[in-house]
């Protein structure tokens, strides 16, 4: 059995509302993680269903695979580079704000 994996870093989404949606269509035929991608009401859903069209696409090119019995065999979500920046306060503070960057990793089996 060939694997096929995708990878998407730099994800300007933090990796805990990613994993939301990530935690939904692991396990799941491709057919049907997408369209459950398709229709779940959050932002992160988007960047996960072009993942997985693109890794779709890579087992087309591969030629070996039947893409009709792909599975989501693995998938995470690591954390990326946090960019940093300052909101001013009252009385002359500052207050720092993390804006968190994800890494999502997409592995595709065959049944």
């Amino acid at each position: 059995m060939a694997e096929v994996s995708v990878k998407t870093r730099f994800v300007r989404i933090a990796p805990r509302k990613l994993r939301l949606v990530s935690d939904l269509v692991r396990g799941n035929m491709v057919g049907e993680a997408m369209n459950t991608l398709k229709f779940t009401n959050k932002r992160g859903a988007k960047v996960v269903y072009k993942a997985l069209v693109s890794a779709v696409a890579n087992a087309q090119t591969k030629g070996t695979i039947d893409v009709d019995n792909l599975y989501v065999k693995k998938i995470t979500v690591d954390e990326g580079p946090v960019m940093k920046r300052f909101m001013p306060r009252a009385q002359g503070r500052a207050t720092q704000i993390r804006k968190k960057m994800s890494h999502l990793n997409i592995t595709l089996d065959e049944k």
